[in-house]
């Protein structure tokens, strides 16, 4: 009997241990299959806990001990709403960069910092909005009029830039672990969609094939091939179908067409707009079970959450709908590591507060501000040495001005630089720089700063616009068109205040224009002897221009869209068709074209490796190219490459097919080295519904902007 009481023990003790295994459920074991994890979690919840998660603002779910978390969050250009962070360049800016490697490690840091701060914040058991690691970025929408207000949030008009710089952001965003996401990126807004803003609940965007192939849905597939992790839906109709209950966008082509393994998320109240579209007739059940069926897993809003029972208790769903709606964001979430029992595997857990805001992030913003400031004329007077101005005058409604710095989704850094403090810091102690504000957003005929600007070596005057004339609807309350522009003028007050200010004086004037599209800088061009457009330029906007000011940086910004002479020169703003649009579709005259950007040094190209005379379709189209810098500054050239199609009906008039930035030394040379896949020339087929290889003569044609050709090679494809 002594020897049967330790057996009895040791028994005793493997039932407890197997007990208090069992005790963790699969769906935390950051070992097991994800797949096999949802299913367990899916098996856990009930059917009530389950409609709760479809929400943006998902519950906790006490008995399993899964906290609260809104899925909401935004990092256009930086984290936004959430407190300090670094604020990059705005979107349209960085496109002006044309340097998707920028962008990438741009990214990185984004997505640090959200981790950091993400960390804290559980820590402290804050579920807080705009704290999690579900981000809503980047509007990947192509900038076809210069009239929409959100067009800032883009990278531009072209398909091409705008893929690169989207997977750039992406594959930055979400890091290169094998096991996590370090956050989830989502592409928006899926899928036509690009104002008016008036109209964006409601609108039906007419479009055919080809041009939603080529154009609109383009970058799209670029991103889901590079694993985006969500897509958000549009708020308005394409071709009549709603773009967030509609079976060709999502269903057809993202889910079956592109095999999409993320999950779908509605822009913010997009279910509701439905009911309220004029010859609509449906139910919020009928509503629910529509986006569920057609693929939507996540709603920003209520309606999911508070119809899909009714949709189960009519027969319009099943619970089995359900769960393969909720396996989608539950699967992101396994991926972000948000059950795992042990956070000890997660690469990401680690982050603090030093990985918010530290000096090598704000390093990298004023570099970025720095790539994507444009020079569109200069006399001479750029760069300003040093020892020639002895005192500066800084003015302009935009001078000192924060908005103009961050943009629309923006952060909050408490380190923001504006164009005012950066060249008074940047001009150093011995020289005289004063501010004044000279003009406001209106008034026309009073000034100040004139009698200044008279007694100043030179003037800055910053100009334009800021994100309260031109935005989203609602946040840029200031804009008569809401959010939208009804012209390309920059405000009246600040062309009257530069007329006055070269009226007034002989001396040099340095005109900055903040915008986030397009401007008529015809306006003031007579007023100026340099011209810089700034975009939005984030949080070191005026310390990067006071290096390009100054001669520190060169210039090598180019402009991602074109800058028409007129409204007058495009279509009707709800015409979606893109003929007559873009340097694509458009033949007339501009004020400058798409990729255009002055230097304070000159380059030349020469072939070092020219095109072959013909290819297949399974060839790639490789060449190099010399760059020769003929100046007398060190300084960057964006080399661009463009192609020019057979003379087909429907055929771009050009289109860039890559792009390389380069550094060349004064007296120096660079080598630009493409590569082009002959599959990326295919054109949508209307007849036969898919991409199709045109045979014929192509010409490859390498220049500095899509105007200005400096190398051209033919070559046929077979």
């Amino acid at each position: 009997m002594k020897l049967i009481k330790p057996i009895a023990c040791i028994a005793i003790v493997v039932i407890i241990c197997d007990n208090t295994n069992a005790q963790t459920p699969l769906f935390r074991d950051e070992k097991a299959p994800k797949e096999a994890r949802v299913k367990d979690l899916l098996h856990a919840l009930t059917l009530p806990e389950k409609i709760a998660m479809l929400g943006n603002t998902s519950p906790a779910v006490e008995r399993l001990k899964i906290p609260a978390y809104n899925w909401w969050n935004e990092s256009l250009h930086g984290l936004a709403r959430a407190g300090e962070a670094t604020v990059f360049p705005q979107a349209i800016g960085m496109a002006a960069t044309f340097n998707d490697d920028l962008l990438k490690e741009e990214a990185g840091i984004i997505s640090t910092e959200a981790r950091a701060k993400y960390n804290l914040a559980a820590k402290m058991s804050r579920h807080l909005w705009y704290m999690g690691l579900t981000f809503w970025s980047p509007n990947i929408n192509i900038f076809r009029d210069p009239r929409w207000g959100r067009g800032q949030e883009t990278y531009g008009e072209d398909p091409l830039l705008t893929s690169k710089m989207g997977t750039a952001y992406v594959t930055g965003l979400q890091g290169n672990d094998a096991n996590y996401l370090k956050v989830a990126a989502c592409a928006k807004h899926l899928a036509v969609h690009s104002g008016p803003e008036a109209d964006r609940h409601n609108f039906d965007a007419v479009v055919d094939e080809k041009d939603l192939r080529e154009t609109y849905l383009y970058s799209f597939k670029k991103l889901v091939d590079a694993n985006v992790e969500a897509v958000m839906c549009a708020y308005n109709r394409v071709n009549g179908e709603p773009c967030c209950t509609g079976k060709t966008l999502i269903t057809d082509i993202v889910k079956n067409e592109w095999h999409f393994k993320g999950h779908m998320v509605t822009d913010c109240g997009a279910l509701s707009d439905i009911i309220n579209i004029p010859g609509v007739k449906t139910t919020k059940e009928e509503l629910a079970a529509a986006a569920i069926k057609a693929g939507i897993n996540l709603e920003c809003g209520g309606i999911l959450q508070q119809d899909v029972m009714g949709a189960i208790s009519k027969g319009l769903l099943t619970e089995a709908n359900v769960d393969t709606a909720l396996s989608g964001i539950l699967r992101t979430q396994m991926k972000l590591g948000m059950f795992d029992i042990n956070a000890s595997d997660n690469p990401y857990a680690r982050f603090s507060e030093d990985s918010v805001h530290n000096d090598y992030h704000v390093a990298l913003s004023r570099k970025a501000a720095q790539q994507s400031l444009v020079l569109l004329k200069n006399n001479g007077v750029l760069p300003m040495p040093k020892d020639k101005y002895e005192s500066i005058l800084v003015t302009g409604a935009n001078s000192a001005s924060l908005e103009a710095m961050v943009g629309n989704y923006h952060g909050m850094s408490g380190n923001i630089v504006t164009v005012a403090e950066g060249i008074t810091k940047a001009a150093g102690p011995a020289t005289v720089v004063q501010y004044d504000q000279g003009s406001d957003y209106t008034d026309t005929t009073d000034f100040g700063g004139i009698w200044v600007s008279q007694n100043s070596d030179i003037t800055i005057a910053v100009v334009g616009l800021t994100p309260l004339l031109e935005g989203e609807e609602g946040d840029a309350f200031l804009s008569a068109s809401g959010g939208d522009r009804a012209s390309m003028s920059l405000p009246a007050a600040h062309i009257a205040f530069l007329k006055k200010l070269r009226a007034a004086s002989k001396k040099p004037i340095v005109v900055v224009v903040n915008a986030g599209s397009a401007v008529d800088i015809t306006a003031i061009n007579a007023y100026a002897d340099a011209i810089i457009l700034a975009w939005y330029p984030g949080e070191q906007g005026g310390a990067a221009l006071a290096d390009v000011l100054f001669g520190n940086v060169n210039p090598s910004g180019r402009l991602p869209l074109t800058f028409y002479q007129s409204l007058k020169d495009l279509p009707n703003y709800k015409d979606y068709a893109m003929k007559g649009r873009t340097y694509r579709y458009f033949n007339g005259p501009v004020q400058y074209p798409f990729g255009y950007g002055l230097s304070y040094t000159s380059f030349d190209y020469k072939w070092k490796l020219e095109p072959l005379a013909a290819y297949k379709v399974t060839d790639s189209i490789r060449v190099a190219i010399d760059v020769d810098n003929t100046g007398n500054f060190d300084g960057d050239e964006v080399v661009q490459v463009y192609m020019e199609y057979p003379n087909l009906e429907r055929m771009p008039i050009k289109e860039l097919k890559a792009f390389k930035r380069v550094t060349v030394a004064k007296a120096s040379s660079a080598t630009a080295d493409i590569k082009i896949p002959v599959s990326d020339l295919q054109k949508w087929d209307l007849k036969e519904h898919k991409w199709k290889l045109n045979k014929g003569t192509y010409t490859i044609c390498i220049g500095k902007n899509s105007s200005d050709f400096i190398l051209k090679k033919s070559f046929t494809v077979k």
